[in-house]
């Protein structure tokens, strides 16, 4: 695992990252003191980049996503996504920046049981005011493998399939980056491997920027990059590492 201090690269990147993260805290406070989840977080996200956020449990990994989606506010430090900076932003401009540059995949699927899978689908470009293209549901339903399920409700799917819908449901708008919390957890290795392959393939073919947080060394092998946190800090990341590999470097955090 190569070291990595919590602090910008040195090497300036070619082209503006698809997401940074600089001089991030976070601080929990309540009745029983202060929490620190995140203790000066500084990085950068390539664009087309595939990163998994590894660490043991309480490192700061769910609060990191949390805050580079703007879903949480940081404590201080700021979050620049596609060069627009999210503390700058009142909730109505960053719920638009949401559902128009971000795409959200979660293990709970989220996906409203009384509409079809075509519904599910479009629903992000309709809460954009956008009229969905029945083109565009169809190919997105169909990278996923699901066009023949499109009139289809949620629980006449299995586990996978609905994850698959999710997936879809986050590609309709074509975001610049997805954030990925454990969107294996809850699916057998057969259709995790589906999954991870989909949330890839979106790098390779579409260029987007993909950041997911996973404690399986499995699901983290897909990423091109592993990024350990400890503690609330950086400790260091692994690129194109193996099964092995990646559950070797998170058993030496948790000694």
């Amino acid at each position: 695992m190569t070291s990595t201090a919590p602090t910008y690269p040195t090497v300036v990147p070619t082209q503006p990252p698809a997401l940074l993260l600089d001089g991030i805290t976070k601080t929990y406070r309540s009745k029983a003191g202060s929490v620190d989840a995140l203790r000066g977080v500084t990085y950068h996200f390539a664009q087309g980049s595939f990163t998994a956020v590894m660490g043991p449990s309480g490192s700061g990994k769910s609060t990191l996503l949390q805050c580079a989606a703007g879903l949480d506010q940081p404590t201080t430090g700021t979050v620049v996504l596609g060069g627009t900076t999210l503390s700058g932003l009142n909730e109505v401009a960053l719920t638009k920046l949401r559902r128009n540059e971000m795409g959200f995949v979660f293990q709970a699927y989220n996906l409203l049981p009384s509409l079809t899978v075509y519904d599910n689908v479009a629903l992000p470009l309709r809460l954009t005011g956008r009229r969905p293209s029945r083109g565009d549901v169809h190919r997105v339903l169909d990278q996923v493998g699901l066009q023949d399920k499109a009139k289809r409700r949620p629980a006449e799917l299995s586990g996978g399939q609905q994850q698959r819908v999710a997936i879809a449901r986050a590609l309709i708008t074509r975001p610049s980056v997805f954030f990925a919390d454990e969107p294996t957890g809850a699916l057998d290795s057969g259709t995790s491997r589906q999954i991870l392959s989909l949330l890839r393939e979106a790098t390779e073919r579409a260029g987007q920027t993909v950041v997911m947080v996973t404690h399986d060394p499995v699901a983290a092998a897909y990423a091109e990059r592993v990024l350990f946190l400890s503690d609330g800090l950086i400790a260091g990341h692994l690129d194109r590492g193996t099964p092995a590999q990646i559950a070797a470097a998170m058993s030496s955090l948790e000694r």
